[in-house]
């Protein structure tokens, strides 16, 4: 089992930066291919990026590519998702999820654990 915290949440206006955080814990011996959702209200839950085990292969939904950055640290069993140039649009809570599975994805169902969530809020 693996336990997944997300914090970095918060209220900002548009054009600022925001930086979430995964913290992983329990069974992190083996590491996960790690990706972020997020689910505005009234709309389902919708991928955001993904990240390799080793870091080094990311994707990104259209929608946030050129603004936001996922990064892992797997030392800390932490990963990150920087975002930048905020709009209205990106509010939303935002989800961290793990996958057991090698290869990233961006299909909810192919991941194995999620965090609780947390809320971002951009204002115009």
């Amino acid at each position: 089992q693996v336990q997944l915290v997300e914090s970095g949440g918060g209220s900002v206006q548009a054009g600022g930066s925001l930086r979430l955080s995964c913290a992983a814990s329990g069974r992190t011996g083996s590491t996960y291919v790690m990706g972020w959702f997020r689910q505005a209200p009234g709309k389902e839950r919708e991928f955001v990026a993904t990240i390799g085990r080793s870091g080094i292969y990311t994707y990104y939904a259209d929608s946030v590519k050129g603004r936001f950055t996922i990064s892992r640290d797997n030392a800390e069993n932490t990963a990150y998702l920087q975002m930048n140039s905020l709009k209205p649009e990106d509010t939303a809570v935002y989800y961290c999820a793990a996958r057991r599975g090698p290869y990233t994805a961006t299909t909810e169902a192919d991941y194995d654990y999620w965090g609780q969530g947390t809320q971002v809020t951009v204002s115009s």
